[in-house]
């Protein structure tokens, strides 16, 4: 294992960085296996439960290989951001060093954090900027369309703490983020190094390790990335009932989960009768303006509708030769007493 000179935030002095694993011609199956050895800079908003798009259970069952049954993302799908993001990268980079002046190269390897107890902080750093004195780190990021909304207020909080997990781990001071927006408008922001932030990062991320280390899942987080961890750690039912009626903590959550689903219901009943009472004052007009808005109410197009039961009835023998097993999946149905 190799080293770079880097600043460790904890000593305050000049400790090198630690060269992983070098990967240049490494397969990505086996770069994906190294990550699972620590939290990476990309997974750091995961770790900590501010990503919008992952949750702590989730990335817990990538870290733990509880993953097989999630879905995976291919390289090679054209309609994948990150199929495009891997791609462009490199026009990133390039325009990033056309419009600064500031050279880049690549480093080709993890690296990990150098203190021994923070070894679990792995980092794969997209572009070293060489030769400057004000930037060390330059983050390549695309947006498309809808993710272009996110860096409406500059850079987003999840990216924000990938940069601040890589300036921890290198030790460096500055970073530059360079984002392609909409596959035509590159916007360069500079991130600085805050070290209150740091402080706070690193217990947070170490407390999400202890429960790889523990093996022990996180507790969800109401996002849908949280549901589909939860069905893919326990796809079956063991047909056993459990009696939490003497567990205050979990028998009063029951009780929200029945108050919340009631209010649920008479917010659905009232939105019903506003939409309504608006359809009928509107008629046959298509749209309606008011003080605060406005609301269409237009015909769809007409569209072919595939009659299945009278085709399956005129043609029973093309169940056999079409027809496809669905794994069923666990329905969480709430019965409240009487």
């Amino acid at each position: 294992m190799t080293e770079t000179a880097l600043q460790s935030p904890l000593t305050g002095r000049a400790k090198p960085a630690l060269r992983l694993v070098k990967t240049k011609h490494m397969p990505r199956e086996d770069w994906l296996a190294v990550r699972k050895r620590g939290i990476g800079s990309s997974d750091a908003a995961a770790a900590v439960g501010l990503n919008p798009y992952k949750s702590q259970l989730e990335l817990w069952l990538e870290k733990t290989g509880r993953d097989d049954n999630l879905p995976k993302i291919d390289p090679h799908d054209e309609t994948s951001p990150t199929y495009w993001g891997n791609l462009l990268e490199p026009i990133v980079a390039a325009h990033y060093t056309r419009r600064t002046g500031n050279k880049v190269r690549r480093i080709n390897a993890v690296l990990q954090h150098p203190h021994p107890s923070l070894l679990w902080m792995l980092a794969n750093i997209d572009r070293e900027v060489i030769g400057s004195d004000e930037v060390q780190i330059l983050e390549c990021k695309t947006a498309g369309i809808n993710g272009s909304k996110l860096w409406r207020d500059g850079v987003p909080e999840y990216v924000q703490l990938q940069v601040q997990h890589q300036l921890a781990v290198t030790g460096k001071t500055t970073a530059d983020v360079a984002v392609l927006l909409g596959g035509q408008y590159l916007e360069i922001h500079r991130i600085q190094r805050d070290e209150a932030l740091i402080a706070r990062l690193i217990p947070l991320e170490q407390r999400f390790w202890r429960f790889v280390e523990t093996d022990t899942p996180p507790p969800a987080d109401g996002s849908e990335s949280a549901d589909l961890a939860l069905r893919c750690l326990y796809p079956q039912d063991s047909g056993e009932t459990l009696d939490f009626s003497q567990d205050r903590q979990l028998s009063a959550t029951f009780a929200d989960l029945v108050n919340v689903r009631q209010s649920l219901a008479e917010l659905e009943q009232q939105e019903a009768l506003f939409k309504q009472t608006l359809q009928q004052a509107i008629g046959d007009a298509s749209k309606a303006r008011f003080e605060t808005g406005a609301v269409t109410w237009k015909k769809a197009r007409d569209s072919a509708v595939l009659d299945t039961p009278r085709l399956l009835k005129e043609q029973p023998t093309l169940l056999q030769q079409y027809a496809t097993t669905k794994t069923g999946s666990r329905r969480f149905l709430v019965q409240a007493a009487d």
